[in-house]
């Protein structure tokens, strides 16, 4: 039962982002400069100067200067990944009232990690270019993923039985 109802619900939440926040709204690309105007004061708070683009198909560069930056786009920028953490959560068995908080502070943890994620991967990019696709491929793919997991084994066996 779990699998049916985690599958309906991230395939309404694919069709709903996919068909009506992305083509009727610019979500993804405020999720983005929200994302952006963070790293900016992180990385100003350490000296670095930045740079940024306005959105180029979909995408948004950002960077320190004295390095080509990182373009962030719709799959970089996190959401896809709080969905999925979210319907996990929303479809696996537990408590109401335990979701309410899990799930906000799931969607936190998942978004200040991706931005750590693009914080490193300016770093990379300014002092080690040629390592950037694969960190961004392999490093930083499997440390993001390893902590929605993380978040999903805290759901399921710390969270999920508590009534």
């Amino acid at each position: 039962m779990f699998l049916i109802k985690a599958m309906f619900l991230y395939l309404a939440c694919f069709l709903i982002h996919e068909h009506i926040i992305k083509k009727h709204t610019q979500l993804d690309q405020q999720f983005i400069r929200f994302i952006i105007n963070g790293c900016v004061a992180f990385l100003g708070a350490f000296g670095y100067k930045t740079f940024e683009s306005k959105e180029v198909d979909d995408f948004q560069v950002f960077g320190i200067d004295g390095s080509n930056g990182v373009w962030i786009g719709g799959p970089c920028n996190g959401l896809t990944l709080i969905f999925l953490f979210a319907v996990f959560v929303i479809a696996y068995p537990g408590p109401i009232k335990q979701k309410l908080w899990f799930i906000p502070l799931g969607a936190l943890i998942i978004h200040l990690s991706n931005s750590i994620r693009i914080i490193s991967l300016s770093l990379i990019a300014l002092y080690n270019p040629k390592s950037l696709e694969f960190n961004h491929t392999y490093t930083f793919t499997f440390i993001v993923y390893g902590i929605v997991f993380s978040l999903w084994m805290q759901w399921v066996n710390k969270f999920s039985n508590k009534i």
